[in-house]
């Protein structure tokens, strides 16, 4: 028998003295378990993912200290330890495992299939393993430990590991979460138990990380292919299995399984989770955002209200001459119904005050959008003003449908540090307003029942810069725009295969160069939550200087 307990945690990258002492809690409690193994997840002494802080000699240094303090842990006679950490050795810096135990490090195993996609750069800061190291002898019981990519790819390290007598695989993993990753993970995790005959666990961390979120849901495959446990996602947890050997295979016969949740309820928990973990870890005391009574903000207001409290979270409306009394209506009754401090706070004065200083150098000309930005930089300049004084963080409230087509004003609603939607089109935007009133969120710290008012969801968006103004007066409808936008961004499809969807060409051609002129914009946007499977940042890396355009 053989008891394995998988450490879902939430580490901090560079906080390795905090990481260190999440893992001895961690250790104890599976001890006090049971546990005669804890298996924690990729790079956990360091935090993941460390990017450019694993070229610094003194942070090296720091987290092999911290392991070596961690193997004398072992010493006391409870479980083993397998645990993520980068290593400088000969050959380089390795995305490592340790396996501890004894007092002692008895084996250290490196990551040998490095990704170089979408949001990993792995090869730029590591080297990859000189080989694949064999099975680690584990009390009697020869483990493999592939680490997260090198499941992934082609390189045959399962197969490798199997041929060389492991009887069962342990997988620390990385991996953040995008709509329809779960499924995915368990498709690459059953290929590879097809092709080992191999039981293989899959552990993940949790959290958020910048502009990723890490969602847990650890899992493992027996080696008939059937689920052996589930663990829960987007939530800390240290589950114990148990594994007995059956004949010459191990079979899981104790572990969770816990229900993972789909569709809206885990882009917006992803959200919440993004957020929280922004904020806290690095240590601001609440959120400000400008409450405009649409959509976007009221969803924000939402996200922010239940990952950190109403009591941490500002909403200001700021309203000008073209600001609808029903707007402001709903602003603050949305801001009411979430129980966040409200302030009214109009911007007549200082948006006249600009125009007037611009009168001299603007005679002569017509107003047009850049009066109209006025009003938008000077509600930046507010909320910013506002940050500075009291420390809250400003949230930006774009979706993705505007990031994308540069429908956002440098400066002003673009000022943040942070912006929870900014990976969400706007029919998405709305589909998570209608969920979050009928659902409270798994951790959620805000209330039940309907928090963003109907009116907000019916109503025609529209910025409010200039009279009886909607979105529609310059883009296409949201369901033709975000259609568009994701055989563009998502998928990388041609021109004509996306007339061939039934979409106008010439409006195609339109979004296309919408999308393209923008880049300079969104390269000065905050960070936000990833939840598509092509985030803007770390996903797509376009230049801002691009004359092409698809001409078929």
């Amino acid at each position: 028998m053989l008891r394995i307990a998988i450490a879902q945690l939430n580490p901090t990258v560079g906080d390795i003295v905090g990481n260190l002492k999440k893992a001895r809690e961690a250790r104890a409690k599976a001890a006090e378990l049971g546990a005669d193994l804890v298996l924690f997840t990729e790079l956990f002494i360091a935090g993941y993912p460390p990017e450019d802080l694993v070229l610094k000699p003194a942070f090296l240094a720091a987290c092999e200290e911290a392991v070596t303090e961690f193997a004398a842990d072992t010493a006391d006679g409870g479980p083993g330890v397998i645990i993520g950490t980068p290593l400088k050795r000969q050959s380089g810096v390795h995305n490592a495992i340790v396996a501890l135990d004894g007092g002692k490090v008895i084996a250290e195993r490196y990551k040998v299939d490095l990704p170089n996609y979408g949001e990993f750069d792995e090869k730029r800061v590591f080297v990859a393993g000189p080989q694949i190291g064999g099975p680690i002898n584990y009390r009697g019981v020869r483990i493999g430990i592939p680490i997260c990519e090198d499941i992934w790819g082609e390189l045959g390290v399962c197969e490798t590991l199997a041929e060389a007598g492991a009887e069962i695989l342990l997988v620390p993993n990385g991996s953040p979460y995008h709509r329809g990753k779960v499924d995915r993970r368990q498709q690459v995790v059953i290929r590879q138990v097809i092709e080992t005959e191999l039981p293989i666990v899959y552990a993940n961390m949790v959290g958020g990380q910048d502009e990723l979120v890490f969602d847990g849901a650890s899992f493992a495959i027996q080696a008939d292919k059937t689920p052996a446990f589930q663990m829960p996602e987007f939530s800390e947890d240290i589950a114990l299995t148990v594994w007995q050997r059956d004949g010459g295979t191990w079979v899981c016969t104790e572990g969770p399984m816990a229900a993972i949740p789909e569709n809206e309820e885990a882009d917006y928990t992803a959200c919440v989770l993004g957020l929280r973990d922004y904020v806290n870890k690095n240590g601001f005391p609440g959120v400000t955002l400008g409450m405009s009574g649409g959509v976007d903000s009221a969803i924000c207001c939402a996200m922010a209200v239940d990952a950190l409290g109403p009591e941490r979270v500002r909403a200001v409306m700021l309203p000008y001459r073209y600001t609808a009394q029903t707007s402001v209506k709903d602003a603050e009754d949305c801001a009411r119904a979430l129980g966040c401090k409200y302030d009214y706070l109009p911007i007549f004065e200082p948006v006249e005050g600009f125009l007037k200083a611009l009168a001299p150098l603007f005679e002569g000309t017509e107003a047009g959008v850049t009066e109209e930005n006025l009003q938008s930089r000077t509600r930046g300049t507010l909320l910013m003003a506002l940050s500075n004084k009291f420390g809250s963080m400003v949230l930006t409230t774009g979706n993705k449908s505007e990031m994308s087509v540069g429908y956002a004003t440098l400066y002003g609603d673009m000022n943040g540090g942070f912006n929870p939607i900014k990976d969400l089109y706007k029919m998405q935007v709305y589909g998570l307003c209608r969920w979050r009133n009928a659902n409270v969120p798994a951790g959620s710290l805000g209330p039940s029942g309907e928090v963003i008012p109907v009116s907000i969801i019916d109503k025609a968006p529209s910025a409010e810069l200039r009279e009886n103004q909607t979105d529609q007066d310059s883009l296409p409808p949201y369901p033709v725009l975000d259609d568009i936008l994701e055989c563009l961004v998502e998928n990388e499809m041609s021109v004509d295969d996306i007339v061939a969807r039934g979409h106008d060409r010439d409006l195609v051609h339109r979004v296309e160069h919408l999308l393209y002129i923008a880049e300079y914009k969104r390269r000065q946007a905050a960070p936000g939550v990833k939840i598509t499977r092509k985030n803007f940042g770390r996903d797509r890396r376009y230049p801002i200087t691009n004359k092409f355009r698809d001409r078929s």
